[in-house]
């Protein structure tokens, strides 16, 4: 489809033949040579002196071509474009990020593959985790893993590839053998603090208690609740352990109410695969669709075509006219010549 991106300058056309109504027209004084012998001077060059301004005429050419020429450059200016099919573009409305423990704890083979072989809690953890990536398509998913201490494993991206790679490398120990929760949470603050979505999720998987965060957890959502996140908890492993193995549920819960979110309690993969399910319907894929029209411009046509047409005129003058008129000078001037 064509079209001009600025119409309105159309409204120069009738420009020139305004200047040429209201303006006066150009006029310059020169100065003459008087000469004795002015009468026999008109009468060999065949003139008739008469009172009064010289007014220079133009040829019929240059007539047609200044009008054509400046409906071209008025054309040029106005901006003619022509717009290619749309383009849509589908962009993600949420940032989730999935933040999972990497304590010593998690290498407790107390979980069941589909095979029926055990595992343990990483390995399956990273199974169930996998497949809920692979179902979020249109989400920016980021990657927190923490232990003692926490940091992001996978910037918030759509590359779900390279997600997928870096949770298959997480392994028991890598963040340090404690566990710290509000550490984590802190990390998903900081990673989303410079997002433009609204919505932002953390859904955080752990088989401990916040042993090791250098900020409280609680303290630690009401910072997330203030950064419009909502964390939706996993607590998996044995509530009754003691020590650095026991599973804080109540705390999970204290995190997930503050800041709108839910939280679980896994104890076997089928119970896990469950959570992440029910986490996928409530929290649905959500994108943004804008539809981009490319333009493809073409003032430098018209333009073109002006300046070629001038240039053409130009040389015509020159090559043709030129030459014309001096030989029309010349055989005005001879029949004197031969009378001398």
């Amino acid at each position: 489809m064509w079209q001009l991106e600025h119409p309105w300058l159309l409204l120069l056309l009738p420009l020139p033949l305004l200047v040429w109504w209201l303006l006066p027209p150009y006029g310059e004084r020169t100065r003459a040579v008087r000469v004795p012998f002015f009468d026999e001077l008109t009468k060999a060059t065949g003139q008739t002196p008469a009172r009064g301004a010289v007014v220079l005429r133009g040829n019929w050419l240059r007539r047609v071509l200044a009008p054509v020429c400046w409906a071209l450059v008025v054309l040029s200016l106005a901006g003619p474009q022509r717009l290619e099919p749309p383009i849509e573009r589908i962009e993600s409305a949420r940032d989730l990020l999935l933040a999972i423990d990497l304590s010593g704890s998690m290498a407790t083979p107390d979980f069941l593959d589909p095979q029926g072989q055990r595992v343990d809690r990483l390995s399956a953890v990273k199974s169930v985790v996998d497949d809920f990536i692979a179902h979020r398509t249109t989400d920016r998913i980021g990657l927190i893993v923490f232990g003692t201490n926490a940091f992001p494993q996978a910037p918030l991206s759509l590359d779900h590839v390279a997600v997928r790679e870096l949770l298959d490398e997480l392994r028991v120990g890598m963040a340090g053998e404690q566990t710290a929760i509000g550490d984590a949470i802190g990390v998903a603050v900081k990673m989303t603090e410079h997002s433009k979505q609204r919505e932002r999720v953390l859904i955080l998987l752990t088989d401990g208690n916040d042993t090791a965060g250098r900020i409280p957890a609680d303290k630690a959502a009401e910072i997330a609740k203030a950064g419009h996140i909502v964390i939706h908890t996993i607590g998996i492993g044995d509530p009754a352990a003691k020590g650095e193995n026991r599973v804080d549920l109540d705390a999970l819960k204290r995190i997930a109410s503050a800041t709108g979110g839910r939280s679980f309690r896994g104890e076997n993969r089928e119970q896990l695969a469950d959570i992440y399910a029910l986490l996928d319907r409530v929290t649905p894929s959500k994108v943004k669709h804008s539809v981009y029209r490319p333009k493809v411009k073409f003032y430098y046509v018209p333009l073109g075509a002006a300046l070629l047409l001038m240039v053409a005129y130009h040389l015509a003058m020159l090559g043709v006219l030129a030459p014309l008129a001096r030989r029309r000078a010349v055989s005005r001037l001879s029949p004197d010549a031969s009378g001398s």
